[in-house]
C-alpha cells in the first residue's frame, strides 16, 4: 500500500523536474533570442552614431583648415600692408626731402636777390640824403642873405617874440583867474578841506625792512641754523628773505624789502620752532602751507576793509587787490592805512559838498590800486588803476577819479578833483611818507626783473640791502657751464643799465634733485 504511493511521488516528482526543465530550456532560448535582437540592433545604432560622429569630425577638421588658412592669409596681407606703408613713407620721406632741398636753393636765389636788391636802395637812399642836405643848406644860405639873419638868430628872436607874447596873455588870465575864484571860492573851500581835516585824523608809522623774531631761548638758534647750515639756507632759498642770526639774544632778525615775503618767513619761522621738526624738506612744505594762508588773508583783510567802508559790489579781484595793499607801501606809508584815510575824506569832503559820498569813498579806496600789479608794467599807476576799474565793470566818475588824480588824464567829474586833494592830504602830514625808503625799494625789485629777464631763471631774491642778488636756476636748463656764464652776463647786465652805490654779488644757484615715491 506504501509502495505505491512512494512510486507515484517519485514519478510524480520525476515528471515534473522533467517538466520543469523542459520549461527552463524553452525560456533559456526564448531569452537567448531576445539578447540576440538586443545585440544587433545595438550594433546597428552603435554604427549609425559612429557615422555621425565621423562625419561630425570631418566637418569640425575642414572648419578648422579653413579658420587656420583665413588667419594665415590675413598674417600675409598684413605683412604686406606693413611694407607697402613703409615703402610709402620712404618715397614721401625722399619727395619730401627733395622739395625742401629745392625750397632752400629757392630761399637763397631770394634771400641773394633781396640783399642786393636792399643794397642798392640803401645806395640810392644815401646819394638822395645828401642831395637833401645840399639842397637844405642851400635854402637856408638864401634865407639868410634874403633876411640879413642867420638861422639860429632868427630861431632865437621868433622863440623870444613869442615867450613875451604868451607871458603877458598869461599873466593876465591868471589874474582875472584868481580874482575870480577868490571872490566865489576861497572861503568855501577853505571851511570844507579844514573841516575834513579836522574829522579824520589817523596814526602815521614808517614801515621799515627788517621784522624781530623772538625765540623762547638761544638754543633754538642752532637749530635753525641746522648742521652746516643748510637749515637756515633752505629758509632763504624757499622764502627770499634773509635771516640774521647774531649775538642778539632770544632774536633773530628776518630781512626784506617786500612786506609779504618778510611776513611769510616771519609765520614760517614760528610754526617750523613750535612744531620742533625743522629740516629742508619740512621747510619747504610749512613755507607753501603759509603762502596759501597768506593769500587767504590778504581776501579776508579786502572783506574787512570794504565791510568797515560801507562799500557794496566790488569785484572779487578788487576786493583781493585792496587786500593785498596791507603788505605794501608808499614812500614808507602803509597803502591799505592811506587808501582807508583817503576813502574816508572823500566821502566827508563830498557830503559837504552835496555830491554822492558813496561814489566819492568807493574812488579813494580805490584810487592807488594801481600800485599793488600782479606783474610789472610800464603804465602810470594811475592809468593802471584805472584800467582795472574799467575791466571790473566800475562806474566811469570812479575810473576817471583814478586816472586823473595825477594829471594823466582830463578830469571829468567834480569827484576826481576831490581824491586829488585828500590824495595830497593824506600824504602830505608829517611823517606820513619817505621818498628815500620807496626808491630804495623800487631799486630793489629792478634788481630782481633784471635776473628774471635771463632764461632759465626761476626764483631771484635781492638781500643785504641790495648788495647781494640770489639767482635760483632750474636744473634742467641750466648746466654748470651755463651758470656761471648767467652769473657773469647778469652781473654785466647790471653794471650796464644800474646806478647802484657799492658792489652787487651774483649768486647762481643750481640744484639737481631726483625723487620716487614709495607705494
Amino acid at each position: 500500500m506504501i509502495l505505491p504511493v512512494i512510486v507515484g511521488v517519485i514519478l510524480g516528482t520525476a515528471i515534473g523536474f522533467i517538466i520543469a526543465k523542459a520549461l527552463e530550456k524553452a525560456k533559456g532560448k526564448k531569452l537567448l533570442n531576445g539578447t540576440r535582437k538586443e545585440a544587433t540592433a545595438i550594433l546597428k545604432e552603435a554604427k549609425i552614431d559612429a557615422e555621425s560622429i565621423k562625419k561630425d569630425k570631418i566637418l569640425q577638421a575642414k572648419e578648422k583648415f579653413i579658420e587656420l588658412k583665413s588667419e594665415h592669409e590675413k598674417v600675409i596681407l598684413s605683412r604686406e600692408k606693413k611694407i607697402s606703408d613703409v615703402e610709402k613713407r620712404i618715397r614721401d620721406r625722399e619727395s619730401q626731402v627733395a622739395s625742401e632741398v629745392d625750397k632752400n636753393k629757392k630761399l637763397n636765389r631770394s634771400l641773394e636777390q633781396k640783399e642786393n636788391d636792399f643794397n642798392n636802395k640803401l645806395d640810392f637812399l644815401e646819394k638822395k640824403e645828401t642831395e637833401l642836405e645840399k639842397m637844405h643848406k642851400r635854402h637856408v644860405d638864401m634865407l639868410e642873405q634874403i633876411s640879413g639873419l642867420s638861422a639860429e638868430d632868427a630861431k632865437k628872436e621868433l622863440v623870444s617874440s613869442l615867450k613875451d607874447e604868451a607871458k603877458t596873455e598869461a599873466m593876465a588870465f591868471i589874474q582875472t583867474s584868481v580874482e575870480e575864484a577868490k571872490l566865489t571860492a576861497e572861503q568855501e573851500a577853505r571851511k570844507v578841506v579844514l573841516g575834513t581835516i579836522q574829522r579824520v585824523g589817523v596814526e602815521q608809522a614808517v614801515e621799515n625792512c627788517v621784522s624781530v623774531f623772538n625765540l623762547e631761548s638761544d638754543d633754538v638758534k642752532g637749530r635753525i641754523i641746522g648742521r652746516e647750515g643748510r637749515n637756515i639756507r633752505a629758509l632763504e632759498a624757499a622764502t627770499g628773505v634773509e635771516i640774521i642770526v647774531d649775538d642778539t639774544p632770544e632774536a633773530i632778525i628776518l630781512s626784506c624789502f617786500d612786506p609779504v615775503r618778510r611776513e611769510i618767513a616771519r609765520l614760517s619761522m614760528h610754526k617750523l620752532v613750535t612744531d620742533g621738526r625743522i629740516h629742508p624738506a619740512r621747510i619747504e612744505e610749512v613755507v607753501k602751507k603759509t603762502e596759501n594762508q597768506i593769500t587767504q588773508e590778504i581776501i579776508e583783510v579786502g572783506k574787512r576793509t570794504v565791510i568797515d567802508l560801507g562799500i557794496h559790489g566790488l569785484h572779487p579781484e578788487l576786493i583781493k587787490t585792496i587786500g593785498r595793499m596791507k603788505y605794501r607801501s608808499s614812500y614808507g606809508q602803509n597803502l591799505l592805512q592811506h587808501s582807508r584815510e583817503v576813502a574816508n575824506l572823500c566821502g566827508i569832503m563830498a557830503a559837504e559838498m552835496g555830491l554822492n559820498a558813496k561814489m566819492a569813498k568807493r574812488a579813494g579806496l580805490l584810487h592807488d590800486i594801481g600800485k599793488v600789479p600782479d606783474t610789472e608794467s610800464e603804465l602810470p599807476h594811475a592809468l593802471l588803476g584805472m584800467q582795472w576799474a574799467e575791466k571790473y565793470g566800475e562806474k566811469p566818475e570812479v575810473c576817471n577819479a583814478i586816472g586823473a588824480h595825477h594829471d594823466e588824464i582830463e578830469m571829468k567829474s567834480l569827484i576826481s578833483p576831490i581824491v586829488q586833494v585828500c590824495d595830497a592830504i593824506s600824504g602830505a602830514r608829517p611823517g606820513a611818507r619817505r621818498q628815500v625808503l620807496d626808491s630804495y625799494i623800487q631799486r630793489l625789485k629792478d634788481l630782481e626783473e633784471i635776473a628774471f629777464g635771463f632764461t632759465g631763471v626761476q626764483k631771484a631774491y635781492a638781500i643785504q640791502a641790495g648788495r647781494e642778488l640770489r639767482v635760483m636756476v632750474e636744473s634742467g636748463k641750466v648746466n654748470d657751464t651755463k651758470a656761471a656764464e648767467l652769473s657773469f652776463s647778469i652781473s654785466q647786465k647790471i653794471q650796464n643799465d644800474m646806478t647802484y652805490p657799492g658792489q652787487v654779488k651774483v649768486t647762481v644757484i643750481r640744484e639737481t634733485r631726483a625723487v620716487n615715491v614709495a607705494k
